[in-house]
């Protein structure tokens, strides 16, 4: 696809520079195999850099070695390694929509990086993330508004601690599809006394996924540095700018209010030749100050910003006119085409946080005090009218169809804007060496705001005022596994989609504040030392229910709650690693008043049971190879609210084989992989969208390769 854009020139000029100042270092240096350890805290928990297995609630980290094993290349192929997370409305070609204990993922809320929020409504690159953290379960104490499904933290590389240290890593992929991928990935430190350390990351890919005309490209560029300015004293920043741009993917649906077979997941089904790709562009940075005190305190302030440019375009399939029915396709196979573009939407977010941490003795007992204060914005500034254009011609889910462009740029957009000031108190109370309080409370002052831009119909909406978000959690070590409880209240923002054809009541509008709830208990093992790491737990999350009437409202009325059980363990014997996580989830719709006829019913596209798998074998005869065998299975779930219609539990098998060896004295590994391997045929989910019931393919058997290079 032709692009002139002046920021894939400047990429791939980097791209250039990247390579000779890896070459060089090809040359110069001798290769050596090179650890980096992250020194920063795992910011998602709130706790600073306490280890996870003390902490009295659930958290999973991905690391860099694992992202870059699986070919991570967007947050949902990461985080699908946990059982407590599925798919919720996870188009292949748009960004990640998540469901995490059952909850859907606020894009706006429920996402950091750095420990900073940003707006996940882009497309998030993988080749700069240190580690994804992903804490489970409502997370009021860390985050001021999101839902209560969890929070995900986003690390970037940094610079290496030692100044011995030098990265020189080059990457090549292909696959799936006909995906091409190069990028660089390059460290150290400088200076006399080696105080200045960088890291650079530059990236290129040519998008031809196994799905059928959705070819694009992505472009990254990312650098991250430090200033080591004097003994306790650090500066460091950190950005990155990426494109985008990829022909959309339309999901399917129901047939007349039956479940059709699951398709070919190559066929593009609204695929046109003008259609025009969806395009994202997103800078986002920032800089942080940590300066060690006296008695061990540490004082960090530290501000994030984020700056996107979406043109959201697609050819959308909705709904049948004969007989009219918006929930669902025809029983022939007919459907509705829309020419959907909104052009030029702009996304702003900045966060300045400043926080003290560090211990003091008060009461005979130790405490370990974390204290903050986070004021943040966020703006969607979109234009004023998208196009929401129904086209003359129909489309069909097995003929194949043509139509004409018909841009009408006369459904007003909604712009909203949010200001926030949290004020959060976290204290871990040690009563004795093995048993620990934990208490936390974070105050939320908000003022929200959304306006539709149309003169004539506003429909604008303000919402100010404060909410405490409070959390408790207990904690006792008995022999090698920890023993905890915890319960905690999420805050959540409640907003109508922007869509005025779907919600031509209250399009764009905000419903309110409301306030979820999450009681938790556990056992963790807490020797690492050990070959078997294990943990169990239940938990309760309730949250209050936002549902669409199919009168052109979304309502708030009503309650939602999760009950589950969650177990994994990882075990490490002579030359296997095995790991297996599993969640048993009971969904419930209670409380509602208005229309009631969903109380008691199963929440859409949420799997009873999930799990997740993983065998590796090392072979002893061969240094450095590896397999691995992965396995996902999610159990039946609703696609209609009277259970009429279920979508069907799959299961499928990826392999892997991995080798770690040296290619004229160099170090490398090289990846071959198969997702996939019995080519199984399968709806992968069922979200319910826009008043729509959609179907999403799963994958179909595909081949991977990569190869890295460590100069």
């Amino acid at each position: 696809m032709a692009n002139h854009s002046p920021f894939f020139k400047a990429t791939r000029i980097s791209a250039a520079v990247a390579f000779c100042i890896a070459s060089n270092a090809w040359a110069q240096q001798s290769p050596t195999e090179i650890t980096i350890t992250d020194k920063l805290p795992a910011r998602v928990s709130g706790f600073g850099d306490v280890p996870a297995q003390e902490l009295p609630f659930s958290t999973t980290t991905i690391t860099s070695t694992t992202l870059q094993d699986i070919g991570a290349q967007r947050v949902s192929d990461a985080l699908h390694l946990d059982a407590s997370v599925t798919d919720s409305y996870n188009s292949p070609a748009y960004w990640d929509m998540l469901s995490v204990r059952g909850f859907t993922l606020d894009n706006r809320y429920n996402y950091r990086r750095e420990g900073l929020p940003i707006s996940a409504e882009t497309m998030i690159p993988m080749d700069n993330k240190e580690r994804i953290e992903l804490l489970k379960g409502t997370s009021g104490i860390q985050a001021g508004t999101s839902s209560p499904g969890g929070l995900v933290n986003y690390v970037v590389k940094r610079a290496p601690t030692n100044a011995e240290q030098q990265i020189r890593n080059i990457t090549m992929s292909y696959g799936q599809g006909d995906n091409r991928l190069v990028a660089a990935d390059l460290g150290g430190r400088f200076g006399e006394a080696a105080e200045f350390g960088y890291r650079f990351n530059v990236a290129h890919e040519d998008l031809n996924p196994y799905i059928r005309d959705t070819k694009g490209q992505r472009d990254l560029v990312a650098l991250a540095m430090d200033w080591r300015l004097k003994p306790g004293t650090v500066i460091d920043f950190e950005f990155e700018q990426s494109h985008r741009e990829q022909i959309g993917i339309n999901g399917y649906s129901l047939l007349g209010g039956v479940l059709p077979a699951p398709v070919d997941p190559r066929i593009n089904l609204t695929r046109q030749p003008w259609a025009l790709p969806g395009v994202f562009d997103a800078m986002t940075g920032s800089v942080r100050l940590r300066q060690e005190l006296d008695a061990g305190w540490q004082w960090t302030t530290q501000y994030g910003a984020q700056r996107l440019k979406t043109d959201d375009r697609l050819i959308f399939g909705y709904g049948c006119t004969s007989p009219t029915d918006y929930t669902q396709y025809c029983g022939n196979g007919d459907f509705t085409l829309y020419d959907y573009r909104s052009n030029n939407e702009r996304r702003l977010t900045d966060a300045l946080e400043s926080e003290i941490s560090g211990q003091l003795e008060a009461g005979g007992l130790k405490h370990t005090l974390v204290a903050s204060v986070l004021r943040q914005r966020q703006l969607d500034k979109f234009p004023t009218n998208q196009s929401y254009a129904q086209i003359q011609a129909s489309g069909n889910v097995a003929t194949p169809f043509s139509s004409s462009p018909n841009p009408d740029f006369s459904t007003p957009n909604s712009n909203r804007s949010e200001y926030a000031t949290e004020l959060s108190l976290k204290d871990r109370v040690e009563l004795t060496k093995s048993t620990s309080i934990w208490a936390g409370l974070r105050h939320v002052m908000f003022d929200r705001s959304s306006e539709r831009n149309d003169p004539g119909n506003p429909n604008s909406m303000r919402y100010t005022g404060h909410i405490n978000a409070p959390w408790l959690g207990v904690s006792t070590k008995l022999s090698s596994f920890l023993v905890y409880a915890s319960h905690g209240h999420g805050v959540e923002n409640f907003v109508v989609p922007n869509s005025t054809s779907t919600y031509w009541v209250n399009a764009g509008q905000q419903l309110g504040v409301g306030r979820s709830r999450q009681t938790e208990m556990g056992l963790k093992s807490l020797n690492t030392q050990i070959p078997l790491q294990w943990h169990a737990n239940i938990f309760q999350i309730e949250r209050p229910l936002a549902y669409d009437d199919g009168n052109g409202s979304r309502l708030l009325d009503g309650k939602q709650t999760h009950r589950g059980i969650e177990l994994g363990a990882n075990s490490k014997m002579s030359q296997w690693t095995l790991g297996t996580s599993v969640q048993w989830l009971h969904a419930q719709i209670s409380d509602v008043t208005q229309t009631t006829g969903v109380v008691g019913s199963t929440p859409l596209n949420v799997p009873k049971f999930v799990m997740r798998g993983m065998a590796e074998y090392r072979y002893a005869s061969v240094p450095g190879l590896r397999n691995a065998l992965r396995v996902s299975h999610e159990g039946e779930r609703r696609v209609t609210e009277d259970g009429s219609v279920q979508l069907p539990a799959w299961t499928t098998l990826d392999a892997s084989a991995h080798y770690d060896t040296k290619v004229n004295n160099v170090a490398s590994t090289w990846t071959l992989a198969i997702d996939n391997v019995a080519d199984k045929r399968y709806w992968r989910e069922s979200p319910k969208q826009f008043g729509h019931y959609y179907l999403y393919p799963g994958a179909p058997r595909t081949l991977r390769a990569s190869v890295q290079f460590r100069l």
